[in-house]
């Protein structure tokens, strides 16, 4: 019998971008494992609780809490943000209250970003993913620096089959998106922004990659305001592309 996990798709893809959620659940079908989907999962809390405003965080972040306690198995998260707020700012939360740190810890514990999950629990590096032409990879902030996952990512697309994949340059500065960042520092942020999609420029790749959709919508409004033609992907839509 597979192994079960637990989806929590995140505010941004089921509000606006299902299709990489279905994605996920192709690919990790795909990998040998059943998907299951709480249907009343909601908002991490991650927005608030980056803007300082931990007492709105607070009711999100229970609920959460109380919605994967009731299920079994992994819990597949496609996006760092929101990885790094349940395994890091849950427990930073909760510190002061031992018993919610407890139920934090075991979330915490059993919580996995996409990519993270398939190469290192899963041991799934090639899965048969096909993608003609060049392609690129931003390392989203949370992503790399609160989770430290950048060999998942990489390694996966490295088997992607017709794929060139060419490296970023300053991969690791941020777009400029930053949650509340953006919101909070309009001009920083399109600064960063104009920087990575210079940096896009120069790779000569059609496609960019990246695995957190904070990132994408960002680059992706940036590069149609820009009149550009260039595309932004997650990475579960390419490894779904069979």
């Amino acid at each position: 019998m597979p192994e079960t996990v637990q989806l929590f798709v995140t505010c941004l893809i089921d509000s606006f971008f299902p299709n990489i959620g279905e994605a996920m659940v192709r690919v990790l079908n795909r990998a040998g494992v059943r998907v299951e989907f709480p249907s009343s999962q909601t908002c991490c809390g991650q927005p608030a609780f980056n803007a300082g405003l931990r007492r709105d965080a607070r009711p999100l972040a229970e609920h959460t809490i109380r919605v994967f306690e009731k299920t079994t198995g992994a819990v597949i998260i496609p996006s760092g943000s929101c990885g790094a707020m349940v395994r890091h700012g849950y427990l930073e939360l909760f510190k002061d209250e031992p018993a919610w740190l407890r139920r934090a810890e075991a979330l915490a514990q059993r919580s996995y970003e996409f990519t993270e999950y398939l190469v290192d629990i899963r041991g799934v590096t090639d899965l048969g993913a096909c993608w003609p032409g060049r392609l690129t990879y931003h390392p989203s902030c949370h992503l790399l620096r609160s989770l430290g996952v950048d060999r998942q990512p990489r390694t996966l697309l490295a088997a992607v089959k017709g794929a060139e994949v060419i490296d970023l340059p300053a991969a690791d500065e941020c777009c400029g998106f930053g949650g509340v960042f953006s919101v909070e520092h309009p001009e920083l942020s399109a600064e960063f922004l104009k920087r990575k999609i210079t940096n896009l420029e120069t790779t000569g790749s059609p496609t960019l990659v990246v695995a957190d959709t904070g990132c994408l919508m960002h680059i992706q409004g940036g590069l149609k305001r820009q009149g550009r033609n260039q595309r932004v992907v997650h990475i579960a839509e390419v490894l779904a592309n069979i």
